[in-house]
Order: C-alpha cells, then structure tokens, then sequence
C-alpha cells in the first residue's frame, strides 16, 4: 500500500501521541500531521488534500459538541472522518454517524482497537466500537433537527459550522472568499432550513445534538 496521510485533530498533545503510536502501527508508510484546534485541522486537509483520514475530537477549541464535524464534512467531503471522543454514549455515537462520520472511536479504546477502527473506515467501513448498541432517536425534535442538517448543501453546512463558532457574516466572507451579501443569503437558507429565526437560535438548536459531548466537556 502506498504511504498513507493521516490527520489527528485534539487538542491534548498526550492524547495525539497515544494516537499517533497507534496510526504508526498499521502501515510501514505513514504521513501524521497534528492540529490542536479545528482552524488547525482545516488548515492541515487544505494543505493535505491526498489525506486518507482525519480523527476528529469533539472538544476542542473552535468546536462546539458536534458543530465541528458538520463544518468538516461540509468542506471537505470526499476525507472520511472518525470522530474520537471521551463522549462515548450511544446518542453521541449515533448521531455522528447521522451526521456524517465514517467512525467513532473512544478515547478509551486500546491501541489495538483503535488501529482495527482505522483499518475498517481505510477499507471502505463504518466503525462503531463492537458491541454497542446504537439505539435509535428518542428525542422526535433531535431527530428531526438531524434530518433538516442533513438538507443543507456543503457550503450551508460550511457556514453553519462557523456560527457555531460565533464568527461574524464579514468574517465568514472573508474565509470563503466570498462577498458578505451572499453569506447573508446562505444564513436566510440555514435559518429557513433549520426552521428557526435567528443566528443564536441555530446555534442552541445544534449544542441540542451535542448535549451529552458538551455535558462531558464541562464536567472534565
């Protein structure tokens, strides 16, 4: 197998080594690049479009419960994300995935089991840690907030993910590069598409989805 690009995004240098001896062990030929926030992460897949695979934590800065992986898929697309996180209740597993994850590992997981979850999104797989039972949604409004998420094209998702953040319309022009007017139309068409009326309404409605990560997050 060719050399392969992995990007780990957490904010805890400990945390990216344990990671980091586990990536080292499936391949003879790795490339690992680290980033300990979300605006670091993007950085490295712009920089990196040939990455294989980004571990994603939920809990870092720059990201709010799950806001950060809907801002990741949304831009890039085609990079297979695994979240890793110490967050690892079933609805929080769950509603990843829903969101768009190729995997989820905890933060708990040994080296050889995370290596078996790597492998298994690399091959093409979704990966749970086994014997976990997923459930379904109890909540019908979390669910259907899931469901209009999923509507919103990659560039609304894009700019989701950066309210979630608190960064302004001029702001998020000028990190893609486009002019404010038009941010102001893609905010219209999130808001409408989430069924809510304002930028702050968005952004309780999605911690909604990651109440558990944030809960977690606040305890630690």
């Amino acid at each position: 197998m060719a050399q392969l690009t992995f990007i780990i995004a957490d904010d805890h240098p400990l945390f990216r080594g344990a990671m980091r001896q586990a990536l080292e062990g499936i391949e003879a030929e790795v490339n690992i690049l680290e980033a300990g926030d979300l605006e670091g992460a993007r950085t490295k897949a712009e920089a990196h479009p040939e990455a294989d695979l980004i571990l994603l934590d939920l809990t870092m800065p720059g990201v709010s419960g799950l806001s950060g992986l809907i801002a990741f898929r949304a831009e890039f697309p085609s990079l297979p994300v695994v979240v890793v996180s110490a967050s690892d209740d079933p609805p929080t597993m769950r509603r990843s995935l829903e969101l768009g994850a190729s995997g989820f590992i905890s933060k708990s997981a040994s080296i050889e089991r995370i290596r078996q979850g790597v492998r298994t999104v690399l091959d093409g797989g979704i990966w749970t840690p086994p014997g976990v039972d997923l459930g379904s949604e109890h909540d019908p409004e979390i669910a259907a907030l899931i469901a209009r998420i999923q509507t919103l094209t990659p560039q609304q998702g894009r700019v989701l993910g950066m309210l979630a953040e608190g960064l302004l319309n001029k702001q998020i022009a000028y990190e893609l590069s486009v002019s404010e007017a038009t941010i102001k139309a893609h905010v219209s068409a999130v808001l409408q598409k989430l069924g809510v009326d304002s930028r702050t309404q968005a952004v309780i409605q999605l911690s909604k989805i990651g109440a558990e990560v944030l809960g977690h997050n606040d305890a630690s």
